[in-house]
Protein backbone atom coordinates (compact mmCIF):
# COMPACT_ATOMS: atom_id res chain seq x y z
CA UNK A 1 0.00 0.00 0.00
CA UNK A 2 1.01 3.62 -0.45
CA UNK A 3 -1.97 5.93 0.33
CA UNK A 4 -1.26 6.56 4.90
CA UNK A 5 2.04 4.42 4.41
CA UNK A 6 5.71 5.48 4.66
CA UNK A 7 8.45 3.12 3.39
CA UNK A 8 12.07 2.78 4.41
CA UNK A 9 13.20 2.36 1.00
CA UNK A 10 13.17 5.12 -1.72
CA UNK A 11 11.37 4.85 -4.86
CA UNK A 12 13.05 6.24 -8.19
CA UNK A 13 10.23 5.11 -10.78
CA UNK A 14 8.45 8.06 -10.32
CA UNK A 15 7.00 10.53 -12.59
CA UNK A 16 5.67 13.94 -11.33
CA UNK A 17 3.37 16.00 -12.98
CA UNK A 18 3.08 19.95 -12.14
CA UNK A 19 0.41 22.44 -14.02
CA UNK A 20 1.54 26.28 -14.78
CA UNK A 21 -0.09 28.75 -13.04
CA UNK A 22 -1.39 32.23 -13.70
CA UNK A 23 -1.54 34.32 -10.71
CA UNK A 24 -3.26 37.57 -9.37
CA UNK A 25 -6.38 37.79 -11.86
CA UNK A 26 -5.89 41.60 -11.62
CA UNK A 27 -7.00 42.61 -8.30
CA UNK A 28 -6.42 39.33 -6.38
CA UNK A 29 -2.82 41.02 -6.19
CA UNK A 30 -0.88 37.83 -4.42
CA UNK A 31 -3.93 36.11 -3.47
CA UNK A 32 -5.58 34.41 -5.71
CA UNK A 33 -4.64 31.67 -8.73
CA UNK A 34 -5.73 29.06 -11.29
CA UNK A 35 -4.22 26.69 -12.74
CA UNK A 36 -3.67 25.55 -16.66
CA UNK A 37 -3.46 22.69 -18.22
CA UNK A 38 -0.09 22.58 -19.18
CA UNK A 39 2.51 21.10 -16.93
CA UNK A 40 6.09 20.60 -15.87
CA UNK A 41 7.33 17.04 -15.13
CA UNK A 42 10.33 16.33 -12.65
CA UNK A 43 11.57 11.94 -12.96
CA UNK A 44 14.80 10.36 -12.36
CA UNK A 45 17.10 11.79 -14.92
CA UNK A 46 18.21 9.23 -17.81
CA UNK A 47 20.74 10.63 -19.90
CA UNK A 48 19.78 14.50 -19.06
CA UNK A 49 19.59 15.93 -15.21
CA UNK A 50 18.80 19.07 -14.35
CA UNK A 51 21.71 21.39 -12.38
CA UNK A 52 21.47 21.96 -8.50
CA UNK A 53 20.79 25.80 -9.43
CA UNK A 54 17.49 24.73 -10.71
CA UNK A 55 14.27 26.01 -8.77
CA UNK A 56 12.75 22.35 -8.61
CA UNK A 57 16.52 20.54 -7.67
CA UNK A 58 16.87 23.58 -4.59
CA UNK A 59 13.29 22.40 -3.64
CA UNK A 60 14.29 18.32 -4.32
CA UNK A 61 16.97 18.85 -1.74
CA UNK A 62 14.99 21.06 0.71
CA UNK A 63 12.78 17.80 1.05
CA UNK A 64 15.74 15.39 1.48
CA UNK A 65 15.66 14.09 -2.48
CA UNK A 66 18.74 12.54 -3.35
CA UNK A 67 20.25 12.01 -6.39
CA UNK A 68 19.72 13.48 -10.03
CA UNK A 69 16.68 14.59 -11.80
CA UNK A 70 15.17 15.46 -14.70
CA UNK A 71 12.56 18.26 -15.25
CA UNK A 72 10.55 18.59 -18.59
CA UNK A 73 8.42 21.54 -19.06
CA UNK A 74 5.39 22.32 -21.29
CA UNK A 75 5.44 26.06 -20.88
CA UNK A 76 7.95 28.59 -20.70
CA UNK A 77 9.97 30.11 -17.92
CA UNK A 78 10.37 34.18 -17.02
CA UNK A 79 6.70 34.99 -18.58
CA UNK A 80 4.16 35.14 -15.69
CA UNK A 81 2.99 31.73 -16.04
CA UNK A 82 4.00 30.02 -12.26
CA UNK A 83 7.25 28.59 -13.29
CA UNK A 84 9.44 28.95 -10.54
CA UNK A 85 6.13 28.14 -8.59
CA UNK A 86 5.48 24.58 -10.21
CA UNK A 87 9.43 24.32 -10.11
CA UNK A 88 9.31 24.48 -6.80
CA UNK A 89 5.52 22.18 -6.12
CA UNK A 90 7.49 19.02 -8.46
CA UNK A 91 10.59 19.17 -6.57
CA UNK A 92 9.52 18.60 -3.34
CA UNK A 93 6.58 16.42 -4.22
CA UNK A 94 9.36 14.36 -6.20
CA UNK A 95 11.37 14.54 -2.80
CA UNK A 96 8.06 12.82 -0.93
CA UNK A 97 7.96 10.01 -3.69
CA UNK A 98 11.36 8.77 -3.27
CA UNK A 99 11.24 8.38 -0.09
CA UNK A 100 7.49 6.84 -0.45
CA UNK A 101 6.36 8.89 2.64
CA UNK A 102 2.22 9.13 2.51
CA UNK A 103 1.12 12.15 0.29
CA UNK A 104 -2.35 11.84 1.84
CA UNK A 105 -1.80 15.01 4.30
CA UNK A 106 0.94 16.21 2.70
CA UNK A 107 -0.11 19.26 1.05
CA UNK A 108 -0.03 21.68 4.17
CA UNK A 109 3.58 21.04 4.58
CA UNK A 110 4.29 20.94 0.78
CA UNK A 111 1.93 24.56 0.21
CA UNK A 112 4.64 25.46 3.61
CA UNK A 113 7.31 24.97 2.24
CA UNK A 114 6.80 25.59 -1.27
CA UNK A 115 5.42 29.05 -0.33
CA UNK A 116 8.60 29.79 1.62
CA UNK A 117 10.94 28.87 -1.07
CA UNK A 118 8.74 31.10 -3.82
CA UNK A 119 8.65 33.72 -1.45
CA UNK A 120 4.98 34.07 -1.93
CA UNK A 121 2.20 31.31 -1.89
CA UNK A 122 -0.47 32.09 -5.06
CA UNK A 123 1.27 30.37 -7.69
CA UNK A 124 2.28 27.48 -5.78
CA UNK A 125 -0.89 26.72 -4.55
CA UNK A 126 -3.03 26.55 -7.52
CA UNK A 127 0.39 24.26 -9.05
CA UNK A 128 -0.52 21.95 -5.84
CA UNK A 129 -3.97 22.14 -5.52
CA UNK A 130 -5.37 22.80 -9.12
CA UNK A 131 -8.85 24.86 -9.87
CA UNK A 132 -8.59 28.57 -8.45
CA UNK A 133 -7.27 29.13 -5.15
CA UNK A 134 -7.22 32.06 -2.86
CA UNK A 135 -4.45 32.24 -0.07
CA UNK A 136 -3.49 34.64 2.88
CA UNK A 137 -1.59 33.57 5.60
CA UNK A 138 0.02 30.96 4.15
CA UNK A 139 -3.56 29.20 4.22
CA UNK A 140 -5.08 28.31 0.69
CA UNK A 141 -9.12 27.70 -0.37
CA UNK A 142 -9.94 26.38 -3.34
CA UNK A 143 -13.17 28.55 -4.52
CA UNK A 144 -15.47 26.43 -5.97
CA UNK A 145 -16.58 26.95 -9.67
CA UNK A 146 -20.09 26.98 -10.92
CA UNK A 147 -19.21 28.11 -14.43
CA UNK A 148 -17.23 25.80 -17.63
CA UNK A 149 -14.68 28.31 -18.18
CA UNK A 150 -11.90 28.35 -20.71
CA UNK A 151 -8.65 30.31 -20.19
CA UNK A 152 -7.06 32.08 -23.62
CA UNK A 153 -3.06 33.18 -22.39
CA UNK A 154 -1.31 35.39 -25.01
CA UNK A 155 2.82 35.28 -24.59
CA UNK A 156 5.18 37.66 -25.98
CA UNK A 157 8.81 36.47 -27.09
CA UNK A 158 10.32 37.70 -24.15
CA UNK A 159 10.96 37.23 -20.52
CA UNK A 160 10.27 39.33 -16.85
CA UNK A 161 11.89 38.90 -13.85
CA UNK A 162 9.49 38.81 -10.98
CA UNK A 163 12.26 40.49 -8.71
CA UNK A 164 12.54 43.23 -11.44
CA UNK A 165 8.32 43.92 -11.79
CA UNK A 166 7.84 44.53 -8.18
CA UNK A 167 10.70 47.01 -8.13
CA UNK A 168 8.26 49.00 -10.26
CA UNK A 169 5.73 48.54 -7.09
CA UNK A 170 5.41 51.59 -4.53
CA UNK A 171 5.93 51.10 -0.87
CA UNK A 172 2.93 52.62 -0.25
CA UNK A 173 -0.52 53.44 -2.02
CA UNK A 174 -3.73 55.55 -1.54
CA UNK A 175 -6.57 53.93 0.63
CA UNK A 176 -8.84 54.27 -2.05
CA UNK A 177 -6.68 52.25 -3.93
CA UNK A 178 -6.59 49.65 -1.09
CA UNK A 179 -10.44 50.12 -0.94
CA UNK A 180 -10.75 49.51 -4.88
CA UNK A 181 -9.04 46.36 -4.98
CA UNK A 182 -10.48 44.53 -1.90
CA UNK A 183 -13.80 44.97 -3.30
CA UNK A 184 -12.81 44.07 -6.33
CA UNK A 185 -11.10 40.78 -5.05
CA UNK A 186 -13.87 40.28 -2.99
CA UNK A 187 -16.82 40.69 -5.98
CA UNK A 188 -14.11 38.04 -8.16
CA UNK A 189 -14.52 35.58 -5.53
CA UNK A 190 -18.21 35.66 -5.03
CA UNK A 191 -18.66 36.03 -9.18
CA UNK A 192 -16.23 32.64 -9.81
CA UNK A 193 -18.42 30.99 -6.75
CA UNK A 194 -21.82 31.95 -8.08
CA UNK A 195 -20.95 31.70 -11.91
CA UNK A 196 -21.96 35.17 -12.68
CA UNK A 197 -19.24 35.64 -15.72
CA UNK A 198 -21.29 39.13 -16.07
CA UNK A 199 -19.17 40.73 -12.56
CA UNK A 200 -15.73 39.39 -13.78
CA UNK A 201 -14.66 42.41 -15.82
CA UNK A 202 -15.03 44.82 -13.38
CA UNK A 203 -13.79 42.17 -10.10
CA UNK A 204 -10.14 41.67 -12.53
CA UNK A 205 -9.88 45.59 -12.65
CA UNK A 206 -6.95 46.76 -10.86
CA UNK A 207 -5.31 49.98 -9.45
CA UNK A 208 -2.44 48.24 -7.25
CA UNK A 209 0.20 47.00 -9.88
CA UNK A 210 -1.14 46.35 -13.45
CA UNK A 211 -0.58 49.94 -14.73
CA UNK A 212 2.72 50.42 -13.50
CA UNK A 213 3.82 47.24 -15.13
CA UNK A 214 1.76 47.51 -18.15
CA UNK A 215 3.30 50.50 -18.84
CA UNK A 216 6.73 48.95 -20.04
CA UNK A 217 4.95 46.29 -22.02
CA UNK A 218 2.77 48.27 -23.98
CA UNK A 219 2.23 44.76 -26.33
CA UNK A 220 0.41 42.68 -23.49
CA UNK A 221 -1.79 45.62 -22.77
CA UNK A 222 -2.89 45.83 -26.45
CA UNK A 223 -3.26 41.82 -26.11
CA UNK A 224 -5.57 42.37 -22.65
CA UNK A 225 -7.79 44.92 -24.26
CA UNK A 226 -7.64 42.93 -27.71
CA UNK A 227 -9.28 39.92 -25.52
CA UNK A 228 -11.80 42.22 -23.95
CA UNK A 229 -12.92 43.90 -27.01
CA UNK A 230 -13.30 40.33 -28.73
CA UNK A 231 -15.89 39.29 -25.84
CA UNK A 232 -13.56 37.65 -22.82
CA UNK A 233 -15.17 38.00 -19.29
CA UNK A 234 -11.80 39.51 -17.84
CA UNK A 235 -8.39 40.10 -18.79
CA UNK A 236 -5.22 40.52 -16.92
CA UNK A 237 -1.84 40.44 -16.78
CA UNK A 238 -0.61 37.45 -15.97
CA UNK A 239 1.35 36.98 -12.79
CA UNK A 240 4.27 39.65 -13.71
CA UNK A 241 3.73 39.36 -16.93
CA UNK A 242 4.49 39.74 -20.22
CA UNK A 243 2.64 36.83 -20.68
CA UNK A 244 -1.74 38.23 -20.91
CA UNK A 245 -4.35 35.38 -20.08
CA UNK A 246 -8.42 35.78 -20.16
CA UNK A 247 -11.30 34.04 -19.07
CA UNK A 248 -13.77 33.12 -21.67
CA UNK A 249 -17.06 31.01 -22.74
CA UNK A 250 -14.80 28.01 -23.76
CA UNK A 251 -17.27 28.28 -26.76
CA UNK A 252 -15.65 31.46 -27.62
CA UNK A 253 -12.10 30.59 -26.99
CA UNK A 254 -10.55 30.18 -30.73
CA UNK A 255 -12.31 33.41 -32.02
CA UNK A 256 -11.18 35.48 -29.33
CA UNK A 257 -7.35 33.63 -29.70
CA UNK A 258 -7.53 35.03 -33.20
CA UNK A 259 -8.11 38.60 -32.25
CA UNK A 260 -5.41 38.77 -30.23
CA UNK A 261 -1.94 40.55 -31.30
CA UNK A 262 -0.02 38.30 -33.76
CA UNK A 263 3.75 39.35 -31.66
CA UNK A 264 2.77 36.83 -29.15
CA UNK A 265 1.83 33.02 -28.88
CA UNK A 266 -1.55 32.37 -28.33
CA UNK A 267 -2.90 29.09 -26.68
CA UNK A 268 -6.10 28.22 -25.59
CA UNK A 269 -6.24 26.34 -22.43
CA UNK A 270 -8.37 25.18 -19.66
CA UNK A 271 -8.67 25.63 -15.98
CA UNK A 272 -6.37 22.01 -14.77
CA UNK A 273 -9.02 20.93 -12.16
CA UNK A 274 -6.23 18.61 -11.01
CA UNK A 275 -3.06 20.00 -9.18
CA UNK A 276 0.44 18.36 -8.89
CA UNK A 277 0.08 14.17 -9.35
CA UNK A 278 2.64 11.64 -8.62
CA UNK A 279 2.60 8.38 -10.95
CA UNK A 280 4.42 5.44 -11.13
CA UNK A 281 6.38 4.39 -14.75
CA UNK A 282 4.51 1.06 -13.60
CA UNK A 283 1.08 2.83 -13.40
CA UNK A 284 0.71 0.87 -9.97
CA UNK A 285 1.06 3.85 -8.12
CA UNK A 286 -0.85 7.47 -8.55
CA UNK A 287 -0.98 10.01 -6.36
CA UNK A 288 -3.84 13.23 -6.59
CA UNK A 289 -2.48 15.89 -4.46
Amino acid sequence: MVDGHRFGESRDDWVVRVPASSANLGSAFDAVALALDVHLEVTVADDEHAPETHPAVRAFRHGGGVGPIAVRVGFPGGRGLGFSGAARVGGLVAAYAQQRKSLRDARPAILRAAGELEGHFDNVAASLFGGVVAVAGGRAVRIPLSYDLGVVVWTPERETATSTARRQLPDQIPFADAAFNIGRTALLVAALAAGDTGALRIATQDRLHQDRRLARAHDTRHAIEAALAAGAFAAWLSGSGPSAAALVDPARAHDIAAALPAGGRTRVLAIADIGATVTSRDDAYERAL
